[in-house]
Formats: structure tokens, sequence, C-alpha cells
């Protein structure tokens, strides 16, 4: 599972056969939840690739759509809405899917935000969570993995726009950050 593409600079946490298994998982849970169709609310923009691979493992009536939401920014205490639902939601079981769950802000306003245009219910899924940094209570209805502090890349991840394309998900080391971009290590 942990094989080094460049020695302190990135591990592979997550190999594609590793990453397959989890998706398989999470798309026969949401799939076993229930028997109607389900609207799964991607988040932008991390979630595109695991959302794509999640919905071609579920076997349940699928819609998708897409949320984009600015960064919780510590002291800012607010989410901005980037982009909004294109279909409304009233009456609608509804899962949003997201790549990393970490202090749970940005989560918890989307959760709200579904609820309150009536949808008829609305669950997590997410490829990977950060309880220890939580900062207000979210259920996470269906989790890929629950990790550590390190910063991912790969699998929809990225870091200043890199590395988003990688099919296995790598740890980031501090070496890779504290480079300029130019400098980044070439993971493909």
């Amino acid at each position: 599972m942990a094989a080094s593409k460049s020695p302190g600079v990135a591990t592979e946490l997550l190999s594609t056969s590793a990453l397959d298994e989890i998706v398989g998982r999470l798309g026969a849970e949401i799939d076993a939840d229930g028997s109607g169709p389900v609207l799964l609310v991607g988040v932008l923009r991390g979630s595109v690739v695991f959302l794509a691979d999640l919905i071609r493992k579920m076997h349940r009536e699928v819609y998708v759509d897409f949320l984009a939401v600015s960064s919780y920014t510590p002291g800012a205490g607010r989410v901005r809405l980037l982009k909004d639902l294109d279909e409304p939601v009233s009456g609608i079981e509804v899962v949003l899917v997201s790549d990393l769950i970490d202090t749970g802000l940005t989560t918890r306003y989307l959760i709200d935000q579904l609820r309150a245009r009536g949808a008829a219910g609305v669950k997590v899924c997410s490829l990977f969570s950060r309880p220890q940094r939580r900062v207000v209570p979210v259920a996470v209805d269906f989790l890929g993995a629950e990790i550590t502090e390190d910063y991912l890349v790969g699998y929809g991840l990225d870091h200043g726009g890199r590395y988003r394309n990688l099919p296995a998900v790598y740890a980031l080391g501090s070496g890779a950050l504290d480079k300029p971009s130019s400098d980044w290590p070439d993971l493909e």
C-alpha cells in the first residue's frame, strides 16, 4: 500500500486497486441504503473523479448535480456558494459526495442548505475524513477511510491545482509543500 514514488516528497497511500475496492464498497452501501432514486451532489472540484467512479459502481437509479463553495476560511466565519444546484431537491433523497471532510464547517453548511431546500433526506459520503480536525460535528454515513494530517493529492485531490489527475492517492511530504510549484516532483 505505501510504495514511495519520490522518497521524502511523496508516498503512495492508496493504489488504484485499493481505491477501486473502497469505491465499490461505498457504492454498494449507498445501494443498500434505499431502493428508490437518489441524487448524488458532488462538491466541486475535488469530488469529480471519486463521484464519476462511484456512480459506475451503483445499481440504483442515480442522478447527479454539483455545488461549488469557497473553502471555509478561518476568521472569515462563513462559506460562500460559488455554483448552485441546477435542479430543486425538494422531496428527493440526497447524498452529498465529498473528497475530504476536515473541519466539517463546509459540509455542515451544505447539509443545512440542502435540508432547508426540502430534501427528503441528506446523507454524506466522503472518500476521506479527518475527524481529529472537526470543529463542528458531522455524521459521515458512507466513509472510505479516516486519515491523519497527511496532505493528500491524486484521484481528484490537489495542491495548488496540481496532481488531481493522478490515478492513486499520495501523501505529500513537507519537502514538496515547501517548494515552489515549479519544483514539485513529477509523480506521473
